[in-house]
C-alpha cells in the first residue's frame, strides 16, 4: 500500500496540528510494515522536515500555504479531480484540515476539533469563513474520518449528522523524549540557555485567546499580591490577537515577573516541563491537549481546564477546574506550590496516565485504517 501523509502543519508551523503530523509521520515509518510512506507539503521556503522524514519520497507544492487552500477550495466547488496532483498513491491523509477532492485515490481525514464552531471568536474571520465553508465537504468526502478524542467525535456527530461508524477515535501519544530527568547538570544548561529561574510556574502554547492565558496572568497577579516569588514563563509563538494579552499582562502590573522565552526547540522541552514546579493550562477548548499530556509525562504537577477533551487526556492525573474560574485556578497553583506531597502524587499519576498514550499505537491503529479504506470497493466519498 502507498500512503502520502499531508505535512504541510510540520513544515509551514510547528505546533499543535504540525506535532500531530511530523509525529504520526515517524510512528508510521519506525513500524517498518514493507507499506510505502510518502509526504505531501506546500512550502515556498525550501524547507525540508527533519530526518528521518526528509528521506521519504515527496511532493513538493512550491505555493503558499493561502495559495494552495484556495486551489483546493475552487478545485471542490468546481467538481474538479486532483488525483494527478497527488501522483500515484493508494490513500492520502489529510492532516491539516484540507483535503482535495480526489476520485481514484482514497483518503483519510483527520478532524482535530471544531474550534471554529464551538468558539468562533478564537478565530481570524477569514479562516473561520473557509472552515465553515470546507469542513462539511471535508467530512462528507472522506473514506474515512480520525478524531483525536471522544469528544471530537462527539462535536463531529453533533454538528454534521456523521455516521459514527465513519469516524474512528485515535488518541494523540507522547513522544519519549518526555519524562523524568534528573540529570542536574543538563537542567542547569537548559536554564542557562533560556534564562529561565529557579522556581517558575509554566505555560505552554500558542499565544492566542482560546489559549485563556488571561486567566492565568489574573491567578498569578494575586499570588504575586501575596508575597510569592516564582515567575511565570509563557512558552510558544505569539498567535493571532496576541497584542491584547501581552498588553493585559501589562495593566495587571507584571512586566518582568513573566518571562516569554519565545518557541523552544524540542530538544530543550523535556527539560523545561521537568524544572517548573507546575504546569498550567487553562485552555477554553482544545480537540486533543498535548501539552498537559507531555507535561505529565516528563513528570511535571498539572493544573488543567476541565474543558472539551481535556478530562480524557489528564484523567485523575491532574488538577481540573472551570476554565474561567480565576478563584479556583489560583487556589489549584497555590496547592500545587505550597503542598510537595501533592506534587509528588500529582507527578506519580501523571506518568501513570502519560503511559498510556503511544505514537506507536496511535500509528499502529492509523495504519488499520489506511488499509481499510484501500482495501475496500468503491470510494466512499464525493468530489462535492
Amino acid at each position: 500500500m502507498r500512503a502520502l501523509i499531508d505535512l504541510t502543519p510540520t513544515i509551514q508551523r510547528h505546533a499543535g496540528i504540525g506535532r500531530y503530523a511530523e509525529e504520526l509521520a515517524r510512528a508510521l515509518l519506525a513500524l517498518g510494515t514493507g507499506d510505502e510512506l510518502r509526504i505531501l507539503y506546500a512550502d515556498t521556503r525550501g524547507r525540508t522536515p527533519a530526518p528521518p522524514l526528509d528521506a521519504l519520497p515527496r511532493k513538493v507544492v512550491t505555493w503558499s500555504n493561502k495559495r494552495w487552500r484556495m486551489t483546493v477550495l475552487l478545485a471542490s466547488y468546481a467538481r474538479m479531480s486532483m488525483d494527478a496532483f497527488l501522483g500515484d498513491t493508494d490513500v492520502f491523509h489529510a492532516t491539516d484540515h484540507l483535503l482535495p477532492p480526489l476520485r481514484r485515490v482514497r483518503s483519510v481525514f483527520t478532524l482535530h476539533d471544531l474550534a471554529f464552531l464551538r468558539c468562533p471568536e478564537t478565530h481570524l474571520p477569514l479562516n473561520r469563513l473557509f472552515l465553515s465553508l470546507m469542513v462539511r465537504r471535508f467530512l462528507r468526502r472522506a473514506d474515512a474520518i480520525i478524531a483525536i478524542s471522544e469528544h471530537t467525535k462527539a462535536d463531529a456527530i453533533r454538528y454534521y449528522g456523521l455516521d459514527e461508524s465513519r469516524v474512528h477515535v485515535i488518541p494523540e501519544g507522547v513522544d519519549a523524549c518526555f519524562q523524568p530527568m534528573g540529570d542536574a547538570q543538563s537542567l542547569a544548561a537548559v536554564r542557562r540557555r533560556h534564562n529561565l529561574p529557579e522556581r517558575f510556574i509554566l505555560f505552554v502554547g500558542t499565544i492566542e485567546p482560546r489559549k485563556n492565558l488571561v486567566a492565568l496572568l489574573e491567578a498569578y497577579r494575586v499570588l504575586r499580591s501575596e508575597g510569592r516569588s516564582e515567575k511565570l514563563v509563557v512558552v510558544g509563538r505569539k498567535g493571532w490577537r496576541w497584542q491584547p494579552i501581552l498588553q493585559r499582562m501589562r495593566d495587571l502590573g507584571l512586566d518582568g515577573q513573566v518571562l516569554f522565552p519565545g518557541f523552544i526547540p524540542d530538544e530543550d522541552l523535556p527539560a523545561i516541563y521537568a524544572a517548573a514546579d507546575v504546569f498550567v493550562f487553562p485552555s477554553q477548548y482544545e480537540g486533543f491537549g498535548l501539552p498537559p499530556l507531555e507535561a505529565m509525562a516528563s513528570g511535571c504537577p498539572v493544573v488543567c481546564s476541565n474543558a472539551s477533551s481535556l478530562p480524557e487526556v489528564c484523567g485523575d492525573a491532574a488538577l481540573l477546574l472551570p476554565p474561567d474560574d480565576i478563584v479556583a485556578l489560583t487556589s489549584a497553583i497555590r496547592r500545587v506550590l505550597d503542598d510537595p506531597v501533592l506534587r509528588a502524587e500529582l507527578r506519580a499519576r501523571g506518568l501513570r496516565q502519560a503511559s498510556r498514550f503511544s505514537w506507536r499505537e496511535a500509528a499502529r491503529r492509523t495504519l488499520d485504517v489506511y488499509r481499510a479504506v484501500a482495501e475496500a470497493g468503491a470510494k466512499t466519498g464525493s468530489l462535492s
